[in-house]
């Protein structure tokens, strides 16, 4: 039958293209994918109801927490320094990365539709991406303030000046973009076959990596060199600064200028730590820590606990920040204290 025959011709010109040419014809023939199924946690309705509860508890604290830091910055005129000036953009920053992700799963927790569209998902992962790379830089840039501030003491006003500070901000941001930018150039080309099951709760690298139904280790390869760079570069100038801290430190002569010292990059230092250590491993190797269970637990961390945590290390560890949140909370102001100043 003609039919038959057109089938056969058909096979037999397929089999006798190359490869590329023939891999090119299965995908383009493949439905394209335009919505993504988000596993999460699946546990039972009420447990889903119990952990919608915490999670969105935490979710209001820590916008509520890195809010009132930020209103008590620029509320109290001995906190305008460079060391608060980037503290501010940490927690400016906190609240939108716990935003990305926090609302849609909230609504997974209380909903059976789990899906999230593609032009969503790449959104969401855009944008991730971006205040990963910019936190891991702006640590960085918070730890070089730290080391003028100890190491140049006398020097510290002249090197930071606002227009330095301005700057490294600005470029902190800036590298944000555009390395999450490249990294979506690759990931969003790769193809998906129907509608693929994500076991996660957001979308992350590993998980598209590991769903695409072609070859994607040309951006994993992508995706694992712009890791290396933006976290071991960022990591050595910690280090760096870490090492030289320490070492300015062990020479002051008393216990109690030391103390001061070191208390003035403990709270950053804490920060660091739980950051570093809870996004290391699931970004240098993406697509490996995928295939662990523990991949969902360690994105908790470093999604859920790090930015509620950071404000209250923050809080605790430095007095003056501790001070000027009363003063926002108790609604006192300033005044007080410069009317004193100026009786005196």
């Amino acid at each position: 039958m003609p039919d038959e025959t057109w089938k056969t011709v058909t096979i037999c010109i397929t089999e006798k293209m190359p490869a590329p040419i023939t891999k090119i014809l299965k995908i383009d023939n493949q439905t394209a994918t335009k919505h993504f199924i988000l596993l999460g946690f699946p546990t039972r309705p009420a447990f889903q109801l119990l952990l919608f509860f915490v999670f969105l508890v935490t979710y209001l604290l820590t916008l509520l927490e890195n809010f009132l830091i930020i209103l008590a910055i620029r509320s109290d005129g001995q906190l305008h320094k460079p060391m608060y000036f980037f503290l501010s953009n940490l927690s400016f920053l906190e609240m939108w990365y716990v935003t990305v992700i926090s609302p849609k799963m909230l609504i997974d927790f209380l909903s059976h539709d789990k899906t999230i569209s593609f032009n969503s998902c790449m959104t969401q992962l855009y944008f991730f991406v971006t205040f990963v790379c910019t936190e891991y830089i702006l640590l960085a840039v918070m730890a070089f303030d730290r080391y003028v501030a100890i190491c140049n003491p006398l020097r510290y006003t002249v090197i930071m000046t606002n227009q330095l500070c301005g700057t490294l901000a600005g470029g902190c941001w800036f590298c944000g973009l555009v390395t999450a930018m490249i990294k979506m150039i690759f990931i969003a080309q790769l193809h998906y076959c129907g509608t693929p099951h994500i076991n996660h709760y957001f979308c992350d690298i590993s998980p598209l990596l590991n769903v695409s139904c072609e070859d994607s280790s040309q951006a994993e390869l992508v995706d694992f060199f712009l890791a290396l760079i933006v976290i071991a570069v960022p990591f050595c100038v910690v280090v760096a600064s870490y090492v030289t801290i320490l070492m300015t430190i062990l020479r002051i002569p008393s216990a109690q200028g030391r103390q001061k010292a070191f208390s003035t990059c403990a709270s950053h230092l804490t920060v660091v730590i739980l950051f570093y250590s809870t996004t290391l491993f699931t970004y240098v190797r993406p697509k490996l820590m995928y295939a662990y269970n523990s991949n969902k637990v360690v994105s908790v961390l470093y999604t859920v606990m790090v930015p509620l945590l950071n404000p209250i290390i923050y809080c605790l560890r430095n007095r003056e920040v501790k001070a000027a949140l009363k003063k926002t909370i108790l609604c006192t102001g300033s005044g007080p204290r410069e009317d004193a100043a100026l009786s005196n």
